[in-house]
C-alpha cells in the first residue's frame, strides 16, 4: 500500500493525493482529511458520527487509530476517552419523554477493546439525560437531564401562560433543567450523590401571591421565569454543555433556550443545593455567574447581547493558552454566521466572580474572536464545539456540516476534515453527503462535538495507535 505524509498540504493547488492507499487526480478528497499543514497540533481526535453507532479514534492524517463498534444506539449526544483508556458515551434511547433535541437516555462504558463494562440507563416517563454528560476526577459522572413539571406546575412557580408557546398547553407540561451525580455501580446502574435543580432557583415579578415572587433585578442569581419577552417553549433551558473546574469545583452550564452561560457550586449538599446559603461559596444552588444575555436578568438591552444559541461552553484547559479563560461555539442564530469566542471572566484566585451592581456581569466584549472569511462560511446553527489546544490552535467541530478545523489564533486554517459517515455508515470518496429529512441545514454526517487528544495522554498509553485505514471508503 502507497502511504504519503502529508506534511504541508495545499489543497487548492494539490496535483496528486495518495489517501488511505487509494489514489486521486487533479482533485482534493471531498471527504476525510483534506488539509494537513506542520502547524496542526499533534494528537488523537474523537468523534461519534451522531446518525451512527461506531466511534473514531482518528490520527491528523485522518487514519483510524482506533474505533468502537459495540454499541447499538446512536450518540446522545457526547463521548469522551477516559484516562484508563476506556470509551464513555451518552445514547440516544427514544424513550418515554421527548426534548425535542438532543435525547440521551444512557450512558455506556467499553473498554479498550469493545467489552461494555458499564451501563446506566437515565430515561423515564418523568425525566431524561440528554446532550452531554462529564466524567469527574472522583470516578462520578455529572449528566444533565430535564424533569417534567405539569402545566399547573409552572403556572403555580409564576410562570406566565401567555408566555407559553402552544406546545406547553397542548403537551401539558414544561422540561426544565437538573443535574446529577452518579456514582456508577459497575456493570449495571448508579447511585445519585448530588443535584441540583432550576426549578428551585426561580424568580417571577407578575403574580405576588404565587410562589417565587421578587425584584427580577435585584436577583441576578436567581432564573427568571420570564425576562426578555420572547415565548417559553415546553423545552425551557435547553442546556446542552456540562463542564467542571476541579480547581475551583464549579460547574459551567451552556444554556441555548437563555443564550447564557451558568456558574453554580458543586461543593453544596443536595439541601443547600436546592437553597441560597451553604457550600463552597456561601451561595447554595444560586447562580455565582452568569453571561451572554444581561436581558435575562434585566441588566441589559438586546445591545449588551454577546452569545447567540450558544453550545460547548467550558474552561480552557490549564496547560493551554487562555488557561481559565471561558470558550464557546457561539452558533449566531439570527446572524447566519458563527463564530469562536473566548472571554475573560471577573474571577479572583478563589473563585469569587465580581457581582454586579445594579449592573450585567463582566466582560463587556471578547478576548479572542474566530470569525471564518467570508463569516458566512461558517455557520452551523445547531450542535457544535470548539476546543483551544496547546500550541494555541483551536479545533472545530461545525456540527450540522461534520466539517473538523483547526485554526491558528491569527485565524489561519491548518487542519481539515470532513466526517464522512451516514446513517448508512461510511460513504466512498468522492460521494454527495445527503441532506438530513428531519432538520433544516443539517446534513447526515453531522457530528455533535469533536475532541482532540495529546500524544501523552493517559488514556493512550501503551496502545496500538497504527494507522488502520481511512474512515471512508
Amino acid at each position: 500500500m502507497m502511504t504519503l505524509r502529508r506534511t504541508s498540504l495545499n489543497v487548492a493547488c494539490l496535483a496528486l493525493l495518495c489517501c488511505g492507499g487509494r489514489l486521486y487526480g487533479q482533485q482534493a478528497p471531498q471527504l476525510g482529511l483534506t488539509l494537513y499543514t506542520e502547524s496542526a497540533c499533534p494528537g488523537y481526535s474523537l468523534f461519534a458520527p451522531k446518525h451512527y453507532t461506531d466511534t473514531y479514534l482518528i490520527d491528523n492524517e485522518g487514519q483510524i487509530v482506533h474505533s468502537w463498534t459495540g454499541s447499538q444506539y446512536e450518540p446522545g449526544q457526547t463521548v469522551y476517552l477516559l484516562e484508563n483508556g476506556h470509551l464513555m458515551r451518552s445514547c440516544m434511547v427514544k424513550g418515554q419523554l421527548s426534548s425535542g433535541g438532543g435525547e440521551g437516555g444512557r450512558i455506556e462504558e467499553y473498554d479498550w477493546d469493545g467489552n461494555l463494562v458499564w451501563q446506566l440507563d437515565f430515561s423515564t416517563a418523568q425525566y431524561m439525560q440528554h446532550h452531554d454528560f462529564k466524567p469527574l476526577p472522583n470516578g462520578n459522572v455529572l449528566l444533565l437531564a430535564v424533569e417534567k413539571k405539569t402545566y399547573n406546575e409552572a403556572v403555580a412557580a409564576g410562570f406566565n401562560p401567555s408566555t407559553f408557546q402552544p406546545e406547553v398547553q397542548s403537551r401539558g407540561y414544561m422540561l426544565p433543567d437538573f443535574c446529577v451525580e452518579i456514582q456508577p455501580t459497575r456493570p449495571v446502574g448508579g447511585t445519585v450523590v448530588w443535584e441540583w435543580h432550576v426549578w428551585d432557583h426561580l424568580i417571577q415579578d407578575s403574580f405576588p401571591t404565587r410562589a417565587n415572587y421578587g425584584n427580577v433585578g435585584a436577583h441576578p442569581e436567581l432564573i427568571a421565569c420570564a425576562a426578555d419577552g420572547n415565548r417559553i417553549p415546553a423545552f425551557w433551558n435547553h442546556m446542552n454543555s456540562i463542564y467542571y473546574n476541579e480547581a475551583l469545583d464549579q460547574i459551567m452550564l451552556s444554556v441555548r433556550g437563555n443564550s447564557e452561560v451558568w456558574v453554580i457550586d458543586h461543593n453544596t449538599t443536595t439541601v443547600e443545593a436546592a437553597g441560597h446559603t451553604g457550600g463552597r461559596y456561601d451561595k447554595g444552588g444560586d447562580l455565582l455567574y452568569r453571561w451572554g444575555n444581561p436581558a435575562m436578568y434585566r441588566a441589559g438591552t438586546a445591545n449588551d447581547r454577546r452569545l447567540y444559541q450558544q453550545h460547548d461552553a467550558h474552561w480552557i484547559d490549564a496547560n493551554c493558552p487562555g488557561a481559565g479563560n471561558m470558550m464557546v461555539f457561539n452558533n449566531g442564530l439570527g446572524h447566519n454566521y458563527s463564530t469562536i469566542d473566548e472571554w475573560t471572566p471577573p474571577v479572583d484566585a478563589n473563585g469569587i466572580y465580581t457581582q454586579p451592581t445594579g449592573g450585567a456581569f463582566g466582560p463587556t466584549d471578547f478576548t479572542w474572536t474566530y470569525k471564518a472569511d467570508p463569516p458566512s462560511s461558517l455557520y452551523s446553527g445547531a450542535i457544535s464545539s470548539a476546543q483551544r489546544l496547546p500550541n494555541g490552535n483551536t479545533l472545530i467541530c461545525d456540527g450540522v456540516h461534520g466539517v473538523f478545523l483547526e485554526v491558528t489564533a491569527l485565524g489561519e486554517t491548518v487542519w481539515r476534515y470532513v466526517n464522512p459517515v451516514v446513517r448508512t455508515g461510511p460513504l466512498v470518496q468522492g460521494s454527495e453527503i445527503p441532506p438530513d429529512p428531519a432538520r433544516a441545514g443539517e446534513y447526515m454526517n453531522a457530528v455533535f462535538k469533536v475532541h482532540r487528544y495529546p500524544p501523552d495522554y493517559p488514556g493512550l498509553a501503551n496502545r496500538d495507535l497504527t494507522p488502520k485505514g481511512t474512515v471512508e471508503l
